[in-house]
């Protein structure tokens, strides 16, 4: 009778030893699928800390408050100290509604940042000939969709890679062309006219 007992309890331990039963017998089922890391990270070039990362060509008064540069004087560029070949350009910017400005790509000389020496992403709403007006890249693609920028922020997402040049302003596409004229140069943010600021500017090569 002792010998019976003594193997019900060691069967009763190895019982409640084992894990408990469940419905789904693939433990990895229901599990997030890997995310695949990105080619590049995100990298700020201006969050409001300070210009290190561009030098200064032309007389506009930028002026830096809390995370914003702007200005509403003068005539110039922000450009990047760096020169980048393909990326992912994030850039937000507010404008008012006779502002000129402008994003510049793949400039290969800083101190030339011009519309025929580089790719001008427009920010100019009231611009005479609205073929290149705000959202198209000057002398090479209009906007898809007409779409005002002044007096609110705006999000720019501009991807350059190889010779494909795609453009979404505010969530919108509204250029993707290919052009083969310059693969690598500075970038610059631009002063012309009216008030004009930028914020949250960062980039990811690609």
């Amino acid at each position: 009778m002792k010998c019976l007992v003594g193997v019900i309890a060691v069967l009763s331990l190895v019982a409640c030893s084992e894990p408990p039963p469940t419905d789904n017998p693939d433990s990895s089922a229901g599990a997030s699928p890997a995310t695949a890391a990105p080619s590049g990270n995100w990298r700020t070039l201006f969050d409001g800390s300070g210009l290190s990362a561009f030098r200064i060509n032309g007389d506009a008064n930028w002026q830096i408050d809390s995370d914003v540069v702007g200005a509403d004087t003068g005539s110039g560029m922000l450009v990047t100290n760096e020169v980048f070949d393909d990326f992912e350009l994030e850039v937000e910017f507010w404008v008012d509604v006779p502002a000129n400005s402008g994003i510049f790509l793949r400039c290969p000389d800083p101190a030339e940042v011009t519309d025929t020496t580089c790719y001008e992403v427009n920010i100019f709403d009231t611009r005479p000939d609205q073929t290149y007006r705000t959202g198209g890249i000057v002398n090479i693609a209009s906007p898809a969709v007409e779409l005002h920028a002044g007096g609110r922020w705006n999000r720019y997402e501009i991807t350059a890679l190889g010779e494909r040049l795609q453009v979404v302003l505010n969530g919108e596409p509204v250029v993707d062309v290919e052009d083969g004229r310059f693969s690598s140069g500075h970038i610059g943010l631009q002063y012309g006219a009216g008030i004009v600021k930028f914020r949250n500017v960062r980039i990811r090569t690609l």
